[in-house]
């Protein structure tokens, strides 16, 4: 195929990484691994219509697919794959893996055939203080009979990414005194005093987790659960793109965002299993962590929770529509996936002046999970407020207006304002939690005892939810956005009507700081149960 045949890949603009600096060509003999997405079978289908369809629809009356369904019926066709191979075998590069259903083709090969292959100048960039990577700038080409079915390819670049979304108690440059600080919770107490359903405890669930770095450790694991009188939930570690288990031994690294999010979602829903996917944090490595855990015949997670992301700014448009598309898959499979909105505030902590909403938190395909800051006596709530420590830098939850994706329809009457550019855009989050480190969640990390926040506590906190409400309503509860904003549910939510994240204030009803609200459990679960 020459050169002339060959047409931009859409949506595949790359631009430069902020600060980084270009110190020479890539190494054109390093071999590497790249994944090529490619289109469903079923792509004169278009599946948003069809998923807000299912989302609106009650659960009880609810069909979901199983994995080998959704493989037969929108996996990628036979013959693209075959085209694909085709073309790699041609560019001098060979198939390492297939699967259909995560409609994934790895190809392996060097960077220079890679190079070639999709018109990339790659070269090796620097930034301060230590970091470095293989980078691109500028659009992808492929062949134009290819432009049709491939939906992305990543794995070119491999910048960072994504954050964690953790705030350690005490971290923010003028940390308000221990004494003046609000009472921190085991998790356990945050599910009572939100009165997460009794009677049943996540048994035959699955939660999946993703992580992009870090580790845990099982002596952590052991010293928290036995701390609350708990038995240790199954935890296994699931490695995608060479990403591992990996505990670095610091409690102020990725290792406390990965001690949050299981001993999270452990203690609310103690019979679940939980299923921990490692991947590299790029783009790559956190979309194949999410198509793994979402199409995973083996541990099968009916929810999905995610403590990482990045201003939607920072991502390629193909990288969110992938992300985006996968997320649908896993409506039509009934995977709920529950997002952290960012701890930044409304900048999400871009330094141009605007406002931005963290990705994949902003996806119409996920539960946006913003933050509070949780005061009760007992088991009951005495104030509850935006979470918002900026002013002594410890962070603020992130919220706003996407600007990339369309405002959706069961959010036509949340009053959802414009986005910084006019666009009219998905508001973030949709619910909220207790997510101030003042208010923070008691873990063990690395051997030490911490209080950590941060929204990164609030999706685990939703993940638990829903695997006692699968657990309890015998089926998953899959899609939630479109209920979630019906009257009888939304009533449901503590209305969150104090408070701001330095860009949007909190009002009675959705607000882009804490959604809909924090959540009464149980009277969650009774407006979603049928009558």
């Amino acid at each position: 195929m020459s050169q002339t045949e060959k047409v931009n890949l859409p949506n595949s603009r790359r631009d430069a990484y902020p600060g980084a600096r270009r110190v020479g060509p890539a190494d054109p003999s390093e071999i590497i691994d790249v994944t090529v997405y490619v289109a469903r079978r079923s792509k004169a289908m278009r599946l948003f219509p069809h998923i807000e369809d299912l989302g609106k629809t009650p659960i009880a009356e609810r069909r979901y697919l199983t994995r080998e369904e959704f493989a037969a019926m929108h996996g990628a066709a036979r013959e693209d794959i075959a085209r694909i191979r085709e073309f790699a075998v041609a560019s001098g590069l060979s198939v390492k893996s297939e699967d259909a259903g995560r409609r994934a083709i790895v190809l392996t090969g060097t960077v220079s055939a890679f190079a070639q292959a999709f018109e990339a100048d790659l070269g090796r960039y620097e930034f301060p203080p230590s970091g470095a990577f293989r980078g691109r700038t500028g659009e992808l080409q492929v062949p134009s009979e290819l432009a049709s079915i491939i939906e992305g390819v990543f794995g070119l670049d491999n910048r960072p990414q994504a954050k964690t979304h953790f705030r350690i108690r005490g971290e923010g440059a003028q940390a308000a005194a221990p004494e003046a600080a609000a009472a921190a919770f085991t998790p356990v107490q945050v599910a009572s005093i939100y009165d997460f359903p009794s009677g049943v405890n996540g048994s035959g669930e699955c939660i999946g987790i993703l992580e992009l770095g870090g580790g845990y450790n099982a002596s952590d694991l052991t010293s928290f659960f036995g701390g609350l009188g708990l038995a240790t939930p199954s935890v296994v570690a699931v490695s995608v793109d060479g990403g591992a288990n990996t505990p670095v031994g610091d409690p102020n690294s990725a290792d406390a965002e990965v001690a949050l999010d299981i001993e999270v979602a452990g203690a609310i829903a103690q019979g679940a299993k939980i299923a921990v996917y490692f991947a590299p944090n790029t783009d790559q490595g956190f979309l194949d962590a999410l198509t793994t855990a979402i199409h995973d015949t083996t541990n099968k997670p009916s929810v999905i929770s995610i403590s990482w992301g990045g201003p939607e700014s920072t991502w390629t448009n193909q990288a969110m529509t992938a992300m985006d598309s996968a997320c649908q898959d896993a409506a039509m499979l009934g995977v709920s996936i529950c997002v952290a909105s960012g701890d930044n505030g409304a900048t999400d902590g871009v330094t141009d002046g605007q406002d931005h909403v963290d990705f994949p938190s902003s996806s119409p395909s996920v539960i946006g999970c913003g933050g509070t800051l949780l005061e009760a006596a007992g088991n009951k709530i005495t104030e509850e407020d935006v979470w918002n420590d900026s002013s002594s830098g410890g962070g603020a939850t992130g919220g706003g207006v996407s600007e990339f994706f369309a405002l959706p329809s069961w959010q036509q009457s949340a009053k959802v304002p414009a986005a910084p550019n006019g666009f009219v855009g998905r508001g973030v989050p949709d619910v909220a939690g207790d997510a101030d480190p003042d208010s923070g969640y008691e873990i063990v990390v690395d051997g030490q005892q911490e209080v950590v926040g941060g929204t990164s506590a609030v999706a685990p906190l939703w993940a638990g939810l829903i695997a006692l409400m699968n657990q309890k309503l015998g089926k998953p509860v899959g899609y939630l956005n479109p209920l979630l904003y019906g009257a009888t549910v939304e009533a449901t939510f503590h209305d969150i009507t104090s408070g701001n994240n330095d860009g949007y204030s909190a009002g009675a009803g959705w607000d882009p700081c804490t959604g809909l609200g924090s959540p009464d459990g149980a009277k969650l679960l009774s407006a979603l149960s049928p009558p």
